[in-house]
């Protein structure tokens, strides 16, 4: 185990030595709808690339979940196969949220050992979701 200071050290540097390695300016909170971010997640447990929807208001976020769920053959079929769609995802604070999703298991951001894989895998992801997010922004924002 390692203590807050330790992990949070080991955080900041993975995260550094990812920006190092795929520099460049990534959409996440700048998606122009509000309450609707892009996400990086890197745990003890897994490795996650999402959207995720999180207004105060549940007719907002179910109107947003309901769009992206309309474009999920798009989505899985051409950019991100292993797609999940959870309308009720709770976030490790207890919130509920809307989250369309990808994820690889068994890496740890405390085990240096699994970062490249994790590195490759939150790049490539990302890269699709920001390509499909782009292309069908109008759509979901209307």
């Amino acid at each position: 185990m390692f203590s807050k200071e330790e992990s949070k050290k080991i955080r900041q540097e993975f995260w550094t030595t990812f920006g190092k390695e795929y520099p460049k300016k990534w959409l996440l909170y700048n998606t122009k709808i509000k309450d609707v971010t892009l996400k990086f997640t890197f745990t003890t447990k897994k490795a996650q690339v999402s959207i995720d929807i999180e207004p105060y208001d549940d007719v907002i976020k179910q109107y947003y979940f309901e769009k992206l769920v309309s474009l999920k053959n798009i989505l899985e079929s051409e950019y991100i196969v292993n797609i999940i769609f959870d309308s009720n995802y709770e976030l490790e604070n207890g919130k509920i949220i809307s989250k369309v999703y990808t994820e690889l298991k068994n890496v740890s951001i405390h085990n240096k050992n699994t970062w490249n894989e994790a590195k490759s895998f939150l790049n490539k992801n990302m890269l699709k979701l920001e390509e499909f997010f782009l292309e069908y922004k109008d759509y979901i924002d209307n």
